[in-house]
């Protein structure tokens, strides 16, 4: 009996019915891992923001880009260096073996780092998906679990002909979690998508800022 009365999370848990049960599993599970793909996302933004600022300064510190593009190679590993790798690597490419330039080089360059930037951004946005689903239907299904919850504990008045607060607070209370857990699963959700897809739109805008002045270095040496 004085199991019954026993309010904590866990004894709540343990009382709920299987349908319910399994919808509070899949809101910690969805919470859990929502909870990953922040914590990756914050990490990897702050990695691509460092290396962007790094690369920066080795871009304008007046090193020839030949150079620069030896050193890092035509499979860097940074993000700023995969699309100044495209651009160069297109670049040489342009150049027939008379030191002349193949036409079309600009709009070749342009299309090679748009794909590059193009990859990135897809790299930095893989993830974010999963938070938008999960703040936009964890509380419909925990909206769910508690309504399946509810019934059943009408049902059990029902059954039971006692309409006495300590015979429906139980139930009402053990349905109402599953709200609660939807609710934690979804707000953390919908605030971090839209912080994480703001900072995620900020360093692509910074490679497309990055890809635009390195075409404009290199059309004044083509047009020179």
């Amino acid at each position: 009996m004085e199991a019954a009365h026993e309010f904590t999370m866990w004894a709540l848990f343990a009382r709920a019915t299987l349908t319910v049960k399994l919808v509070m599993i899949m809101l910690i599970a969805a919470s859990v891992w929502c909870w990953a793909v922040i914590i990756d996302k914050i990490i990897q933004y702050r990695c691509a923001r460092r290396e962007a600022a790094i690369f920066d300064r080795a871009f304008w510190s007046g090193e020839p880009l030949d150079g620069l593009f030896d050193q890092i190679g035509t499979s860097p590993k940074g993000q700023s260096q995969k699309i100044f790798a495209a651009g160069m690597l297109e670049w040489r490419r342009s150049h027939r073996q008379d030191g002349g330039l193949i036409a079309g080089a600009q709009a070749r360059i342009d299309r090679s780092m748009d794909v590059a930037i193009a990859k990135e951004a897809a790299r930095l946005q893989k993830g974010l998906p999963v938070l938008a689903t999960v703040g936009s239907t964890a509380p419909f299904v925990g909206l769910f679990g508690t309504v399946w919850g509810i019934m059943n504990a009408f049902i059990e008045i029902a059954e039971q002909q006692n309409t006495n607060l300590a015979v429906v607070a139980p139930g009402i209370a053990e349905a109402l979690l599953a709200t609660g857990l939807g609710l934690l699963a979804a707000i953390p959700a919908v605030i971090f998508y839209n912080k994480l897809s703001a900072d995620s739109d900020r360093i692509v805008a910074g490679y497309e800022a990055f890809a635009d002045e390195f075409a404009t270095i290199l059309s004044r040496q083509l047009d020179s």
